[in-house]
């Protein structure tokens, strides 16, 4: 498909943050399930129903594609490892031992990590404009999570848990910082293959959920449960996120992770009833600030790119 020429940088924009949305609500859905799904089946499941709707658009790509990504199968499984099994296999693990709040305050790392892993991985350095950009919007995501209190950062303890997700951000700052190396394969075909990297992954952590006695409570809730983490922030996400990581580059789309914090505020607000303060509104102003100066200090297309045809 050649939609480029559509795609503006206000769209790219507008889509990720339907990406953030969608990643948000995945938080809020996995805190309203907790104890009726164990954490790798939630993701296997994820990945698993993600694959099962994606295949019958990307079977033809597919096998199309097949020669190319069988050619670059070092990057497609790298890709799939860091960006997939990587992430959410740590997050969901550490999220075991750990508070939403620490896990909230490392996510904020990401953009900085981006940004590290362009200068050493491609040479890319960041611009003043953009490391003060991302500062601005890791200010507002601290200033929400620890609820307008400083002093607050005092009582945050670390352990086995935050190591854990702390790998979860380092594997998705690397997946983005990557993704330019994607073969220039269809991006369904891509994708899919992805996803069977990530069933691969989890399947077996599941397995072992299941010997321990885990066990599934069926019922409506647990069906829409499974079906919005498949859909939305899985299918429609990674395909929003990865085209908008070729049109903007890696460090304007990873700056956007800085939404999340913010947009599970207001999800938390809308959907389980607690109450915004003024420190998420100065927080959505520093955040929001950061992003638009990101935006507008943007080096032009992402130079180097090869995420596939958009």
């Amino acid at each position: 498909m050649t939609t480029d020429r559509r795609r503006t940088p206000l769209y790219s924009y507008a889509t990720l943050a339907a990406v953030m949305l969608f990643w948000s609500g995945n938080f809020i859905v996995g805190r309203a399930v907790q104890g009726a799904i164990p954490p790798f089946t939630l993701a296997l499941v994820r990945w698993s129903g993600a694959a099962l709707v994606l295949a019958p658009f990307a079977w033809r790509h597919l096998r199309v594609d097949r020669a190319l990504l069988a050619a670059q199968w070092r990057i497609v499984l790298l890709l799939g490892l860091v960006g997939i099994a990587a992430f959410n296999g740590f997050v969901y693990a550490g999220l075991q031992y750990t508070t939403a709040t620490n896990g909230l305050l490392l996510q904020a790392a990401i953009p900085a990590l981006v940004l590290l892993f362009d200068r050493m991985l491609f040479g890319q350095r960041a611009t003043w404009a953009q490391m003060a950009a991302v500062l601005l919007s890791i200010a507002g995501v601290i200033l929400i999570v620890l609820r307008g209190d400083p002093f607050a950062i005092l009582s945050i303890g670390l352990n086995i848990g935050d190591l854990l997700v702390l790998g979860g951000v380092v594997g998705w700052a690397a997946y983005t910082s990557l993704l330019r190396l994607r073969p220039a394969s269809h991006p369904l075909s891509f994708l899919f293959v992805a996803f069977l990297i990530g069933i691969a992954t989890m399947a077996p952590l599941a397995m072992l959920e299941w010997a321990r006695g885990a066990r599934v409570v069926m019922g409506w809730g647990t069906v829409g449960a499974f079906a919005y983490v498949a859909l939305l922030p899985s299918l429609a996400a990674y395909m929003l996120y990865n085209a908008a990581v070729h049109d903007l580059g890696a460090g304007p789309a990873g700056q956007t992770i800085t939404l999340m914090p913010l947009f599970g505020a207001l999800l938390a607000a809308g959907l389980l009833g607690e109450t915004l303060h003024a420190y998420h509104l100065t927080g959505m102003v520093l955040i929001l600030g950061g992003i638009l100066i990101g935006a507008w200090m943007r080096p032009g297309p992402a130079r180097g790119q090869r995420s596939g045809r958009p």
